[in-house]
């Protein structure tokens, strides 16, 4: 039996912030931008996008050589477009990026409106999926508990009954919604979660997207920030290809990029925010994508399957993406990110043995050609989605503070839509306006003049 899939993704935050990108014309290092943006994923294009239209100078640096950052479409390896990282498109009549789509001429669908349970090798009964969504509405209440007075692990905030079903919830609501195990992910954090609906894709892939958004501004392909000297009069950015001296500069960078050093800040940051980066680390999210001929699972176009299980060595199956033959088996948590450590082919073999277990032994006959995502191993990126640490859910509004003209954007610092492509679109445009008006380009709104005591009255005012 199906389960209702906005049911299935209430409380969850399915993997949001994208993968591969599109390869664009390299714009030359500019000398005269007015704003620098650090960064070409959703986020940095969202916030050059807003200031063009504001007729700023602007310029776009990229570290690779590729629009995108955690989007990325790969249109080769299968003959048809493949999102490597982000496919998730949340809430399409108000995300911001499906409304773009449209206009650029992108298709974006919805996602079917059920997915399924196996059990073995057999989908759950109807009996068993509303004891499971029973106890998916038990486990969304109890994170979300308006009640509890201090921060403490999602994991520890489930109830301890939820029988057969506390792994696969536990794997539901953290590794395939958020990147991360529950015991490491703060309950505050999860429950500040806006609830994303059944979801939407994008046919032509989401890279190619964000790339098609991207051809407005100027970005300079395969030039990272190397050295970012933020206080005093000068603004300085240094580059392999030269330097900037913009007035205000917005980092896009992944939480793990801006913690790894590879962008000196001179001075260094301040603790708070160097607190803030630290506790919002990447999760672990790959896709295992596999082509399987003759449709040897018998699912419909884009089926999204989960499993039962008691053990976080599990997945989740999207099959027959875009009515293809390639199927995705995604890992994630501390189980995926232990699985890609150990390379390439022990993901495969990982994946066939799972799908073997759940529907038979055909899928070695079917398998054809075959691709993974390591996202962990990435350069300049360094993961998936942004986590807040048990006690540090504030840490994403600390991201958000101005350091003199240096801004910071992406994911990480979006308290409801954190790790997903419309939350770095809208953290991308809002600082982008924060910039606009540290500038002066856009005024404050006029403070509300106090109401004028008479003359001698007590707290009347005149009316």
């Amino acid at each position: 039996m199906a389960i209702a899939r906005r049911d299935f993704l209430l409380a969850s935050a399915a993997l949001g912030v994208g993968v591969l990108g599109g390869r664009a014309a390299s714009a030359a290092l500019p000398t005269n931008a007015d704003v620098v943006v650090i960064g070409a994923g959703a986020a940095g294009i969202a916030a050059a996008r807003r200031l063009a239209a504001a007729n700023v100078r602007v310029a776009v640096l990229e570290a690779t050589d590729r629009v995108g950052g955690r989007c990325q479409t790969d249109t080769s390896t299968f003959g048809i477009p493949f999102d490597r990282g982000a496919r998730w498109l949340y809430s399409q009549d108000t995300n911001p990026v499906a409304k773009l789509a449209r206009s650029v001429g992108m298709e974006i669908y919805g996602a079917p409106p059920s997915q399924k349970i196996r059990i073995g090798r057999r989908n759950a009964r109807s009996g068993e999926v509303e004891d499971y969504l029973a106890s998916l509405v038990r486990a969304n209440r109890a994170i979300q508990d308006p009640t509890r007075k201090s921060d403490t692990s999602a994991l520890s905030a489930l109830p301890n009954d939820l029988g057969a079903w506390q792994g696969t919830l536990s794997f539901v609501l953290g590794p395939a919604a958020i990147s991360k195990d529950l015991s490491d992910v703060s309950a505050f954090d999860l429950a500040r979660q806006d609830p994303r609906d059944a979801g939407a894709f994008c046919r032509q892939g989401l890279g190619t997207l964000v790339a098609k958004l991207a051809e407005t501004v100027p970005v300079s392909l395969s030039t990272p920030a190397t050295r970012i000297s933020w206080q005093g009069k000068t603004l300085e950015i240094e580059t392999p290809a030269g330097r900037l001296t913009p007035r205000a500069i917005i980092v896009t960078a992944s939480t793990s990029v801006l913690g790894s050093g590879s962008i000196k800040f001179v001075p260094d940051l301040p603790k708070r925010q160097l607190d803030a980066i630290a506790k919002l680390t990447l999760g672990s999210y790959d896709h295992i994508a596999l082509e399987l001929s003759n449709n040897p699972l018998g699912l419909q176009r884009d089926d999204v399957v989960i499993e039962q299980s008691d053990t976080n060595r599990t997945a989740l199956l999207l099959a027959n993406i875009g009515g293809s033959s390639i199927c995705l088996v995604d890992v994630a948590g501390s189980f995926g990110r232990d699985l890609s450590d150990h390379g390439n082919d022990a993901m495969i073999a990982f994946a066939i043995e799972w799908l073997t277990k759940l529907y038979g032994s055909d899928i070695k006959a079917s398998l054809k050609r075959r691709a993974v995502t390591r996202w962990n191993a990435t350069p300049h990126v360094g993961g998936a989605m942004s986590v807040a640490a048990i006690g540090n859910q504030g840490s994403r509004r600390i991201l958000t503070e101005p350091l003199g003209a240096l801004f910071f954007a992406g994911e990480a610092t979006h308290e409801t839509l954190a790790g997903t492509v419309g939350g770095a679109w809208d953290s991308g445009e809002r600082t982008a306006e924060a910039v606009l008006r540290r500038l002066g380009l856009i005024k404050e709104p006029e403070p509300e003049a106090a109401p004028r005591r008479r003359r001698g009255s007590k707290g009347g005012v005149r009316s």
